[in-house]
């Protein structure tokens, strides 16, 4: 039995990551107009790791993992971060946010399913099913486009596949075998070692020039820096720690919602029958999925 009050903490840490995610996709699809991906990702992470490091610090936390779980949480890292934020930029270049908020809603499914091999428990037929009807509402995404305008957007649908199912192995892994540190030590090092990756390809592959940035720019910068990586990953792993794994799985459902709305609030990105079916479709498929 989950004790009343870790359940009532862990569904609002649970809120506050969902919040900051769901309002981050309009916020990283800006920003790409004013920096290269893999340089904001560097950017964005070591700052966050900095400052939770700090905090952590001043408030006389253990820094460092215990004997024999660095290979732990290193593998925590590239799947929990550097997977997510890498694969989540790139797809932005090829989809509207509000249509990678929708694939987004995959990651519940992934790790309902995960829980075969990696819990040990099979799915049924309902958890199938759902699996194949949250899929097809990706497949709503490009129906009725041209032939061209549908194949242009593969490669960003495979980044976004790819992105929700590493992090879905790396959620089930960390709920079995947690790290012994507390959620904001861990989320430095989550963050920080899984940015480092990213800032490599950054270096070898990205122009480092100076970008000339906009203060919305700068804003959406700090957003995602400080509320959507170092509050919300500390909120979230907190959340892992108080709540069941299905309630987890479940709140996700909050984040492509928010995405898909502030997407077109903010950025204009439509909103018309055909985002509204991926939405209903890949919803239900999830609901189905996780409640089998």
């Amino acid at each position: 039995m989950t004790d009343p009050r870790d359940l009532r903490r862990g569904l609002l840490f649970l809120l506050v990551t969902m919040t900051t995610w769901g309002l981050n996709w309009p916020v990283m699809k800006h920003l790409l107009t004013e920096m290269p991906p893999f340089l904001l990702r560097g950017v964005s992470g070591f700052a966050a790791a900095g400052l939770a490091f700090a905090i952590a610090a001043h408030q006389r936390e253990r820094l460092l993992p215990p004997p024999g779980q660095w290979r732990r949480l290193i593998v925590y890292a590239l799947l929990n971060l550097t997977a997510w934020a890498g694969f989540t930029i790139l797809a932005l270049g090829w989809l509207p946010a509000s249509e990678a908020a929708i694939i987004s809603y995959a990651t519940p499914v992934w790790t309902a399913l995960l829980a075969w091999p990696l819990l040990g428990e099979r799915p049924g037929l309902a958890r199938t099913g759902g699996l194949a009807l949250a899929f097809s509402g990706v497949g709503a995404l490009v129906w009725g486009r041209p032939l061209a305008a549908s194949m242009d957007k593969l490669p960003g649908i495979g980044a976004m596949l790819a992105a929700t199912f590493l992090f879905s192995i790396g959620t089930v892994v960390t709920k079995r075998r947690p790290v012994g540190l507390s959620p904001l030590v861990f989320m430095a090092w989550q963050v920080g070692l899984g940015t480092v990756p990213l800032a490599l390809i950054a270096v070898a592959f990205e122009p480092l020039d100076a970008f000339p940035v906009t203060p919305i720019g700068w804003g959406c910068l700090l957003y995602l820096s400080f509320v959507a990586v170092c509050l919300a990953y500390v909120c979230w792993f907190r959340a892992l720690r108080l709540l069941p794994a299905t309630i987890v799985a479940m709140g996700i459902l909050l984040v492509p919602v928010l995405g898909v709305l502030s997407s077109a609030a903010a950025l204009g990105e439509p909103l018309g029958a055909r985002q509204a079916m991926a939405l209903t479709l890949t919803l239900a498929g999830v609901l189905i999925a996780t409640r089998a």
